[in-house]
């Protein structure tokens, strides 16, 4: 009956587990974690829970038998024939009251101890065993940990890439605009007061300037965050751009990439415009090749070139500002450059969602 009902709930099999180990963990003074979801480690733990609870099943209904037995045919002994009398305490015949006390009371004590010495330790082994096999082990728990740490640094990508995407948009269409305004006021300005005291003059004039300063690094902060040409573009067009105007010709190959966080998109084009403009200035190649792909959760972008090699990073190149990049999204650079060529650029980004 104990193996038929091990088997009727097996389709139950962790909502079962999860009573066991709330159980268990409650018996040993742990709080209850969550059952694993490993098949094979819940049939290891479905023979070890009727190795133990099978005898102990046995013990209880015999402890209970005899102590009912002791209970209640102690008092009753006179009712048994004289040839078939009560038996109690290894098989001690009644024949008496004070027998059939002394008997019942010993027979009692003796099955209290019993289940007092035994039970408790088969208790205590049975939870050992529940929570060792149907608690998640390091392994689990650690895979759990990086489901849910992938998980999290998608949403941290999303909101990142939207983040992004607001401060462009509000330095380029609010502070940029505004600049843009003063300038032109200040031109207009210059222009109608020809005449002016020269301190009034070059006082405009240094507004004029500072102005259109501004505006320029302003609009070199904005590609810094977020190149607004991957806005209108996406990262795709964007990298056709950067191709084109690249000094070296370059060779551009996208494959589907489907969606993209924003932050990812800016390092991926971060890394190809600072890896091209490398190959320009100090590789004396003849020809690049871009190429950018979707591995899985992975985006993985590639930069090589015909040139002379030996690119390093500390060698003023760029690549450790790439792999500042791509660490801060948990991503990786890979540069393979020996003296004589070629060179080759590896990023690995991470872009699931």
């Amino acid at each position: 009956m104990y193996l038929v009902a091990c088997v009727v709930a097996f389709p139950l099999r962790r909502r079962w587990a999860a009573a066991h180990l709330r159980r268990a963990a409650a018996l040993r003074g742990v709080d209850p974690p969550p059952p694993t979801a490993r098949l094979d480690r819940y049939l290891r733990w479905l023979a070890a829970h009727v190795a133990i609870g099978v005898p102990a099943g046995l013990l209880a209904l015999f402890c209970l038998g005899n102590a009912l037995v002791a209970a209640v045919g102690a008092p009753l002994w006179r009712v048994f024939p004289a040839d078939d009398p009560l038996r109690l305490l290894l098989d001690v015949p009644v024949t008496g009251w004070g027998r059939a006390l002394a008997l019942g009371v010993a027979q009692l004590a003796i099955l209290a101890a019993v289940a007092a010495g035994v039970f408790p330790v088969l208790a205590a082994l049975h939870a050992r065993v529940t929570l060792a096999a149907l608690a998640p082990s390091a392994a689990e728990l650690l895979a759990e940990r990086v489901a849910e740490l992938t998980r999290t640094r998608a949403d941290v990508l999303d909101a990142h890439g939207a983040e992004l995407r607001r401060i462009e948009r509000d330095l380029h269409d609010g502070t940029q605009a505004r600049l843009v305004a003063i300038a032109m006021r200040l031109a207009v300005a210059r222009q109608a007061l020809p005449a002016a005291p020269p301190e009034v003059a070059d006082l405009l004039r240094q507004a004029h300037e500072g102005t259109e300063e501004a505006m320029t690094e302003l609009r070199q902060v904005i590609r810094t965050i977020y190149p607004p040409i991957l806005a209108d573009q996406g990262l795709a067009g964007a990298l056709r751009a950067v191709a084109a105007r690249g000094g070296v010709p370059a060779d551009l190959d996208v494959g589907d990439l489907g969606r993209v966080p924003a932050a990812v998109e800016a390092v991926a084009y971060f890394a190809v415009t600072e890896a091209l403009t490398n190959v320009a200035k100090h590789s004396r190649a003849s020809r690049a090749t871009v190429r950018v792909r979707r591995a899985g959760e992975r985006l993985l972008v590639e930069v090589r070139d015909d040139g002379d090699g030996g690119a390093r990073e500390d060698g003023g190149t760029g690549l450790a500002g790439i792999r500042g990049r791509a660490e801060a999204l948990d991503g990786r650079l890979t540069v393979t450059s020996p003296p004589g060529g070629p060179t080759l650029v590896e990023v690995e980004l991470p872009c699931g969602s």
